[in-house]
């Protein structure tokens, strides 16, 4: 089996590079991950699949610790003066944190990629970002070894939507970033919208669109006991300032008054950490009877709790220009099998496409588009007392792990194939 060297920051690459370790072997490749230390009991932040570290083989690097001027930031005995602190780190991060705040993980990773490269047989590299960092000790991997590379972009580089820089950063760092990717093979990213904006940008790169996915082991199979009342769920973190909650409980409570939604009919389910604004806002539009915030919960107890939902919420990416924007939750969703109402974002957008496309859900941008949807949604129930599923079973299952491996497989053996290696 040929091995591939996967270069990542698990804490942020997941629950993607341990999805597509798990399923690689499958197509021949052999995954080994390089990343940073891990510390005591990471597994809970990695996700699906399970017992990431037990099954595969993952070099954590030695010597090197990560964010120490963030935890002396927020350490208590600056509290008095942390708003003139954080004016100052602002501009301290321009400079100090370039390309990105990990690049002191560089020569550790380097010279644990060189022990590797010496001593065993490594047919290509992954480099998956954020952090960038990745990126670049890929690059000089790539200038050493000419190794074929793929550079994988969970979000993108200097086009990210949430670019947090100066445009005279921005300036110098997409010079860095053409240099440091004209050496990789191919590019990756997780949106055709991202996708053509890296082909406008790196010209005559071979850029290919891998969405996330979700683990073909969870998926739900067969008939799943709902529950008896109509259920709305909510699983995770709330993204505040990108995602907006406040839309369906307007919408929930111009219903209710309207009189074309009974409370004791519905219930809104929130699992996740416990939001005050959301709270406050709850109790605003008088919704406390029905809207409830559950708090954190396993990813096992999430699993379960979407299975079961009659209708699963997912709210869009509040971003006009930016539309390729494609929430990790809604595979998830996917796996769950349950249909999805997605609220907020704009129409045209990369989730509207992939719920159309999957035939999984329906996109309500607008307080308008959300009413209609639910009193459709309540009225199904009313009759039937059960939301039917509708999604394409075969389209959905090309967002799987599985599939995601595949596609990769195939990059790596295109990549090798015209470098020679095989």
């Amino acid at each position: 089996m040929k091995k591939v060297l996967i270069i990542a920051h698990l804490f942020h690459a997941s629950p993607r590079i341990p999805g597509l370790a798990k399923y690689l072997p499958k197509f021949g490749w052999q995954p080994i991950i390089l990343t940073t230390p891990l510390g005591e009991n990471p597994d809970s932040h990695f996700g699906p699949p399970n017992d990431f570290r037990k099954n595969n083989r993952v070099i954590e690097t030695t010597g090197y610790s990560s964010s120490y001027g963030r935890r002396r930031l927020a350490s208590k005995r600056y509290g008095s003066i942390r708003q003139f602190l954080k004016f100052f780190y602002r501009y301290y991060r321009e400079i100090a944190y370039y390309p990105d705040s990990e690049k002191a993980w560089k020569p550790f990773a380097i010279n644990a990629a060189e022990n590797l490269l010496q001593n065993e047989e490594i047919e290509a590299i992954i480099s998956c970002s954020s952090p960038v960092t990745v990126h670049t000790i890929a690059k000089e991997l790539k200038v050493k070894h000419n190794v074929p590379w793929i550079a994988d972009f969970r979000d993108l580089w200097t086009q990210n939507h949430n670019y947090q820089y100066s445009s005279f950063r921005k300036m110098f760092e997409k010079r860095l970033e053409i240099k440091t990717l004209a050496l990789a093979d191919a590019l990756v990213t997780v949106s055709p919208v991202w996708t053509k904006k890296l082909q406008t940008f790196h010209k005559g790169k071979q850029v290919y669109t891998i969405t996330n996915g979700f683990d073909p082991e969870k998926i739900s199979n067969g008939p799943t006991k709902l529950t008896p009342n109509f259920t709305i769920t909510y699983t995770g973190q709330i993204y505040k300032g990108n995602q907006d909650p406040v839309k369906i409980l307007i919408a929930l409570s111009e219903l209710i008054s309207q009189k074309e939604v009974v409370p004791n009919d519905i219930e809104v389910r929130f699992y996740g950490p416990e939001d005050e604004e959301l709270a406050g806002k709850i109790e605003e539009f008088g919704l406390s009877a029905v809207v409830k915030q559950h708090g954190t919960v396993s990813r096992e107890t999430s699993f379960e709790k979407q299975r079961k939902s009659q209708v699963l919420l997912l709210f869009d990416w509040e971003d006009r220009v930016e539309k390729g924007v494609i929430p990790g939750k809604i595979f998830e969703y996917f796996a769950a099998m349950r249909p999805i109402l997605c609220t907020g974002g704009f129409n045209g957008n990369a989730v509207e496409t992939l719920l159309n496309e999957t035939n999984s859900g329906v996109h309500c941008p607008t307080i308008r588009e959300i009413k209609k949807a639910l009193a459709e949604l309540c009225l199904e129930y009313g009759l039937h007392k059960k939301v039917e599923y509708k999604g394409d079973i075969e389209k959905i299952r090309k967002y799987s792990y599985l599939e995601m491996a595949r596609k990769f497989a195939e990059i790596l053996e295109s990549s090798t194939r015209n470098s020679g290696k095989n």
